[in-house]
């Protein structure tokens, strides 16, 4: 195989996540017509402020809107997990961050598989969420063992999806006919299956241990569980969707409306009831299952470790004064919370800049390009000089107790149980196969590169005449 006939893992991932969003449109009507709402709130809400289309086209991020997606899955071993990470990075999508969810009342830590550079993230910043089931925290050892040996019995990838992997990792990468197979072979992985591997009754144990224990054990695959299109404002959508007959979750997770939106606002649609059928001896007996809902999200600017810490501390506030229910019975008391607290974090790209809550890319203004200064390398004078811009680094990953409430308003308030607050990185990281990417030191990374960019580029570049 000659190295110029592969075809890059940019563009293998658009075709998976393209090939996804098809599949998860048939199996899922409703996201169909999420995405369709979706597209026309955007593009209201660029033709209504000029000033964010023209940041949007001057980080090249315009593009990105439309396209831009992330998915969701459960795991349920670590020889899954291990596998589904040299399957992604055939698609250029690698593991940044470790969250541990059990905080929050749900039994499983997690990565999130995403393209890292940012020409890669540019032209497709398709991720996926990747959770691994916590079967240590199963208290029932009978349960516990009998998932366990359910979870080793299935097989969640084709054949001729570990054939193509394999290939790709020993020749660097695969032609245009193996690209194509592999995202057929591969998207197998993800696709819906209505029978079940287990009884009604072991269902029963496992939905009672936990819902989303028994979404993880009682099937075939890990189903796709939600995909999600970025909107530009996501309370326009959580408003408009009764009228486009779909029923959001109550409350939209994360931090509140703002000028200038920090890291991560989500929220949903009412996870499906459907149809499925349980091993019954030699047959089958039929029953429902509940895993599968729409997501809409809208991000904002990547956080440092200190204004992360300030995020942290104010939602903790916030939850001290209202905790949301699932249900969404206190939601306009937890909005109304939400939004006094975090009146403490300041809502200006400057002020959040000057206090170093936030991480920027710095540009070359047009006044800059045509600039010369030898040796001058004041970053703050070049701003104020009009020479070099700032804007905002788009987050690109995910908040803990924002995927937890998301999970939670679709599985129930019974689903909510407590658990023993037990991160462990150490492990996860041997099941994985890898170390994830801590996203603190990659964000910091992309705006030192920046700033060298532009001192470089005024302190080198030929003066225009």
């Amino acid at each position: 195989m000659k190295e110029n006939s592969y075809v890059s893992a940019d563009d293998i991932r658009s075709a998976f996540s393209a090939a996804m969003s098809v599949m998860y449109r048939e199996e899922v009507p409703a996201y169909g017509t999420l995405m369709e709402l979706v597209e026309t709130v955007n593009a209201e809400t660029l033709s209504a402020d000029a000033q964010l289309k023209e940041r949007l086209t001057a980080t090249d991020s315009l593009e990105r809107i439309s396209e831009e997606r992330h998915g969701a899955i459960r795991l349920g071993t670590p020889a899954e997990l291990s596998m589904m990470r040299r399957v992604f990075a055939v698609m250029g999508m690698y593991p940044v961050g470790y969250y541990d969810l059990s905080t929050a009342g749900v039994p499983v830590h997690s990565t999130a598989f995403r393209p890292v550079g940012e020409a890669s993230l540019k032209r497709n910043p398709f991720r996926v969420f990747t959770s691994l089931l916590r079967l240590d925290l199963i208290a029932d050892e009978t349960l516990r063992a009998e998932a366990e040996a359910t979870l080793k019995a299935r097989r969640i990838f084709t054949i001729g999806a570990i054939e193509l992997t394999e290939k790709a990792e020993r020749y660097g990468g695969l032609d245009r006919d193996d690209a194509a197979r592999f995202v057929a072979e591969v998207l197998e992985t993800f696709r819906w299956h209505d029978r079940a591997n287990v009884g009604a009754d072991l269902y029963k144990r496992l939905h009672d241990a936990h819902r989303l224990i028994a979404d993880v054990v009682s099937f075939k695959g890990p189903h796709i569980n939600h995909l999600t299109p970025r909107t530009l404002d996501i309370d326009k959508v959580q408003a408009l969707m009764p009228d486009y007959g779909i029923a959001p979750k109550a409350v939209v997770e994360g931090p509140p409306t703002r000028r200038c939106p920090i890291l991560l606002r989500q929220t949903s649609f009412k996870a499906l009831e459907e149809a499925v059928s349980f091993r019954d001896g030699d047959g089958w007996k039929a029953g429902s299952h509940t895993a599968r809902f729409g997501e809409i999200e809208q991000r904002g600017i990547a956080l440092t470790p200190k204004g992360r810490g300030l995020y942290d501390r104010l939602l903790d506030q916030s939850r001290k004064v209202v905790r949301p229910t699932a249900e969404g019975s206190n939601a306009r008391e937890y909005g109304a919370a939400l939004a006094e607290v975090f009146a403490a974090f300041p809502d200006s790209w400057a002020d959040i800049r000057e206090a170093g809550l936030g991480y920027f890319s710095y540009s070359l203004t047009e006044k800059g390009r045509r600039t010369k200064l030898p040796g001058r390398r004041d970053l703050e004078f070049l701003i104020v000089e009009g020479l070099v811009r700032f804007d905002p680094i788009v987050y690109e990953d995910f908040l803990p107790v924002s995927a937890a409430g998301i999970f939670q308003s679709n599985l129930g308030d019974g689903a909510q149980q407590e658990f023993v607050a037990s991160p462990n990185q150490q492990d996860f990281e041997a099941d994985l196969g890898a170390a994830v990417l801590n996203e603190f030191d990659h964000y910091a990374g992309i705006e030192k590169a920046s700033i060298e960019s532009c001192l470089t580029a005024l302190t080198t570049a030929v003066a225009a005449e």
